[in-house]
């Protein structure tokens, strides 16, 4: 068996497609798994250390706003279909994966056209333009978020599964996790982090927070401030006052496995995966939406763990650290609220989602 699977650009698009066809491989080991992107997106550098075979198409994003770029991006998408044709063609595969992002539109539009079976992953609650368009098209849609579902053709076969979750962010013990992180397991811990670069105006809004909570005795801050930012942040932490032991700060946490098994409670951005990641956990959060996503698809997915009891939302514009500390006080203060927290994340996980979306996904070759 050959299987295509395209997504890229950003890690939201990659890592999922990762974590599929490591399932794919469990189920099917004899599968042979050919990864689709292009030479300016991500995946160029991500998917090689992985193992996986990665062939290259030149297709380009449309600009949102008139422009000469946007008759050039036209030019490339001409080009990247007939790449695509081409990959196809070449490759003969027995079923295609898209999981968004601009370079999997041509590879899993024209598989379609081949009546090659294809599917793909949704994993925002506000779909994307290019998983907008392939629903017309594809035998099924697998989504991450039931509200998904409201946008997409009210033809279009949809599943709602959840995001795919890696294996050892559910895998990772809570007790071995704080021994290895030297943390304190009398403590409630709050988790932060603003993605693998870091978010200024979360770490900003930290900063003031984290003068307030150096010293307690009853919580510990494990915060990953980005490595651009670290140094940034240490300075300005200097000119404030010390920061307690219970305050830990860290440029980059390469043990994110660890760190969510440890964590009580997290504030987080809101990309799907992230969240995908603190729900199959059960870990409750305070959820900054970046605000300058496409089509402002992180407020969607926070409001969505939000309206379920799992999160609490405070947009860009309206963080401050007393923000933050009035729910984060008022968490430590109230603990079962904190508990019904935990609970609504637990049952918004989803941590067999890949499993299901593999196993579901062969089937249509069966079929």
């Amino acid at each position: 068996m050959k299987i295509i699977l395209s997504g890229g650009g950003t890690g939201g698009h990659i890592y999922p497609a990762l974590t599929i066809a490591d399932q794919l491989k469990k189920l099917r080991p004899d599968a042979e798994i050919i990864f689709v992107g292009t030479r300016n997106g991500l995946e160029k550098d991500i998917i090689p250390r992985y193992g996986y075979t990665l062939k290259f198409i030149d297709v380009a994003g449309f600009n949102r706003s008139f422009s000469l770029k946007t008759f050039r991006s036209a030019g490339k998408l001409f080009i990247g279909i007939y790449d695509a044709s081409r990959v196809l063609s070449e490759v003969k595969p027995d079923l295609v994966i898209g999981t968004g992002g601009y370079v999997c539109g041509p590879v899993v539009f024209i598989a379609a056209l081949k009546n090659i079976p294809t599917c793909i992953q949704e994993q925002n609650a506000l779909p994307g333009v290019t998983n907008k368009i392939l629903s017309r098209y594809v035998k099924k849609v697998f989504l991450g978020y039931q509200e998904a579902a409201r946008y997409l053709p009210a033809k279009t076969t949809v599943e709602y599964t959840g995001n795919p979750v890696r294996e050892e962010i559910l895998a990772k013990n809570r007790q071995v996790a704080i021994a290895e992180l030297g943390l304190d397991p009398r403590k409630k811990t709050i988790l932060v982090s603003g993605g693998s670069r870091g978010a200024k105006s979360i770490n900003k809004a930290m900063l003031d927070a984290e003068m307030i909570l150096s010293g307690r005795h009853d919580v510990q801050v494990l915060h990953a401030t980005g490595a651009t930012n670290y140094e940034k942040y240490i300075e300005e932490a200097s000119k404030k006052g010390r920061l307690a032991a219970n305050i830990i700060i860290r440029p980059y946490l390469h043990n994110m496995p660890d760190a969510l098994a440890a964590a009580d409670l997290a504030i987080f951005r809101s990309g799907a995966i992230g969240l995908a990641e603190l729900t199959a956990r059960g870990i409750p959060s305070i959820l900054v939406p970046y605000p300058y996503a496409t089509d402002n698809h992180q407020e969607f997915n926070a409001r969505a763990i939000e309206a379920k009891g799992a999160a609490k939302v405070i947009l860009d514009r309206d963080l401050t650290g007393d923000r933050i500390l009035e729910i984060v006080e008022h968490l430590l203060l109230h603990n079962e609220e904190l508990k019904k927290m935990q609970k609504a994340a637990k049952d918004l996980g989803r941590p067999k989602a890949v499993e299901i979306i593999a196993r579901h996904a062969l089937e249509l070759v069966a079929k």
